[in-house]
């Protein structure tokens, strides 16, 4: 680590969009960083960018988080690095087409990265940050998240589970000095949706934000404390809400006995 670090931050998908955005506001913010990416080239380049903005230790880690043997060699990297205080799980894929248009195979892989990579890279780092004494986790979800409705079915679950992992880390891990963030962009002008089999143009521009929109909002909402963030969000109040509304059901989810409407229905 160079003088006056933060720590060393690990970036995963720092090649490109908002994990390459990352690298740059988290080098600016005073952390050294290892950015882990598939694409050497491209991976290099933002990290010499970075680093000479910056002055910043800038290491690039090229890793294919669905290569089995690539991703154990992050997990090793993270669990053993005692210079890592944050994680941010950004590499992750997605889709937009429907069920029937879909390949089963495809679903899969990105499953593997979306969910298995993103949680096996928490597990390895989680327990170097409670021996170590805190650290931070950002985890990047999705705004389909919990509106599963808008696109592929498989993407919204793979990002509500990132979801569900942060809200029960948050319990988890409340006196561990572990801090949890978990980020979730709406639709971003990124190459997402020409891997993911779409366009970005096919959307009405009130619904797109640029990605150093979404960084930098997401690092405010860091800076306040939010557990979750939704960039584009224009009333907190309303994930306030929803969040009172969930935890109201959290105590009735588990009972001993069905309510009188289902027992009326068995009766008849």
């Amino acid at each position: 680590m160079t003088a006056s670090s933060k720590g060393i931050a690990v970036i995963t998908g720092a090649s490109t969009g908002i994990g390459a955005i990352y690298a740059d506001r988290l080098a600016r913010r005073g952390y050294d960083l290892i950015l882990v990416a598939r694409s050497q080239n491209k991976l290099e380049e933002v990290a010499r960018r970075v680093a000479g903005a910056t002055g910043r230790s800038v290491q690039a880690v090229p890793a294919d988080l669905n290569d089995k043997a690539d991703l154990r060699r992050i997990e090793t990297l993270l669990a053993t690095n005692p210079g890592i205080t944050m994680l941010v799980n950004n590499a992750g894929v997605g889709a937009v087409a429907p069920l029937l248009e879909s390949s089963a195979d495809d679903m899969e892989s990105m499953i593997e990265l979306n969910v298995t990579a993103l949680t096996r890279l928490t597990y390895a780092v989680v327990p170097a940050f409670v021996a170590g004494g805190g650290g931070t986790i950002i985890n990047i979800s999705s705004a389909v998240a919990i509106a599963p409705e808008i696109l592929n079915g498989v993407y919204g679950g793979t990002k509500a589970f990132v979801l569900a992992l942060c809200l029960s880390m948050y319990k988890e891990l409340a006196d561990k000095n572990v801090r949890i963030q978990a980020v979730l962009p709406g639709a971003i002008a990124t190459n997402f949706w020409d891997a993911a089999g779409g366009s970005v143009e096919q959307l009405p521009s009130r619904m797109v934000m640029q990605p150093d929109d979404v960084v930098d909002a997401a690092l405010v909402g860091f800076d306040q404390g939010e557990l979750v963030t939704i960039p584009s969000l224009p009333d907190a109040t309303d994930w306030d809400a929803y969040e009172a509304a969930r935890q109201k059901l959290i105590p009735s989810l588990s009972l001993s006995a069905s309510p009188a409407r289902y027992r009326i229905a068995a009766a008849a």
